[in-house]
């Protein structure tokens, strides 16, 4: 049985009014009280009563603490994130469903960052989803039946590097997990088009957020993706860009006017030069040497994650890539992957990431063999980023414990 209206077993019909006895004192205060809404919760826990009882109650506090019941009307995202944070609600599906897109490549995470807090993403987020939840109940009133969740478009073209900075996925993470926790069975399903190489990297980092129910519902589409849209969505409620007959009023085959398409945040609107980081590692560079830290990387396809800030001065970096592990070698015995240059990482701190094409054993070098009298402490992170189909069995796609070297060239 699917555990909804009308398709329940007696052990889960008896589940759910034994649920809604043991919340009588809160069910006044939640968004709705029909059966509809109450089998979202025992869903998500499997008929668990106590566990979905907690989430519930969880949920509540939640809603108190945003200020959720009031978000839409009472708060507003700010103009940054309005217009340069991507996506928006267009559309049904053929079972009435809201559709709602994200288009991540144009999407400017570290500007983003630099200009508006974590917390205003999180509730720009929960503000969208009361918005879906809205047109949901608005849909089933509609249609005459109940709709509750939607189907999600996620258009990846163009995802790259910049999308895998720490600080954006850390966040993102929380937006899921945030997701998970307050809107159980909101999502029917999702369709990820145009997925690029990076793709399994970037969903490795965020999918132990989501549930395995959630896993289930994410389809990453190959070529055929228009086609494979258009079976569930009727060609006049899609997009001309993604393989329909929709447009804006004034013929934009974008649908701008619905789904926000974005480029590079402006400086102007920065209100800080930096994110502040928490470093796992420091090590010093004397002054006339340099510092060589091995990552081994056993599978191409791994992303390589730095993030670095020296004290008092600027620093050198460079990546290369040498065959053998352990083994020092001077800059110019090895492959150069990054051209090593001057980072002023005092003033602000460095981060950056690069796609490992080829096995090897990578070297972070910082460099400070320019440096007569100052020696440079530095404090950094670095990751190694697997695709998802390394994981989760596979661990020894890089080494995350680095052999550190230190030389005068």
């Amino acid at each position: 049985m699917s555990g909804r209206v009308g398709d329940l077993s007696p052990k889960q019909a008896e589940a759910l009014e034994q649920f809604r006895q043991r919340i009588q004192d809160i069910l006044p205060h939640l968004p709705a009280q029909h059966d509809h809404f109450l089998l979202r919760w025992l869903r998500a826990r499997n008929f668990n009563i106590q566990k979905s009882e907690a989430m519930l109650r969880k949920h509540l506090e939640f809603r108190k603490h945003m200020k959720v019941d009031t978000i839409i009307t009472d708060w507003r995202p700010p103009e940054v994130i309005e217009k340069y944070l991507s996506g928006g609600m267009c559309g049904f599906d053929r079972e009435g469903s809201p559709i709602w897109y994200d288009v991540i490549g144009p999407v400017d995470p570290k500007g983003l960052f630099l200009s508006a807090s974590k917390q205003d993403f999180i509730k720009s987020k929960i503000r969208d989803c009361e918005m879906l939840q809205r047109e949901c109940n608005l849909q089933s009133q509609r249609l005459g039946r109940n709709v509750e969740s939607i189907t999600m478009i996620y258009d990846v073209e163009g995802l790259g590097l910049k999308h895998l900075w720490k600080p954006a996925i850390e966040t993102y993470g929380e937006i899921l997990q945030m997701f998970e926790d307050n809107y159980p069975e909101g999502l029917k399903r999702l369709f990820v088009i145009k997925a690029p190489k990076l793709f399994p990297v970037a969903y490795n980092l965020v999918k132990h957020f989501l549930s395995e129910n959630t896993r289930q519902k994410i389809y990453i589409l190959s070529d055929n993706w228009q086609e494979v849209l258009l079976k569930y969505i009727d060609a006049e409620e899609l997009p001309v860009i993604y393989g329909g007959k929709l447009t804006d009023p004034d013929g934009d085959p974008r649908c701008r006017t619905k789904i926000n398409h974005v480029g590079p945040v402006p400086t102007s609107y920065y209100v800080r030069d930096h994110v502040k980081v928490d470093y796992e590692q420091c090590l010093t560079v004397k002054r006339g040497s340099s510092q060589q830290l091995d990552y081994e990387i056993l599978f191409p396809g791994c992303v390589l994650r730095w993030q670095f800030a020296s004290e008092g001065a600027d620093i050198g970096f460079g990546v290369f890539l040498k065959t053998k592990k352990g083994e020092w070698k001077k800059a110019a015995q090895m492959h150069e992957v990054l051209p090593t240059q001057r980072y002023n990482a005092h003033l602000v701190p460095e981060d950056g990431s690069l796609t490992c094409e080829r096995p090897g054993v990578y070297v972070l070098r910082f460099d400070n063999t320019y440096s007569i009298f100052q020696a440079k402490r530095i404090s950094f992170s670095v990751e190694v980023l697997l695709p998802d189909e390394l994981q989760p069995s596979q661990t020894n796609g890089g080494s995350s414990d680095p052999k550190q070297t230190q030389g005068n060239s």
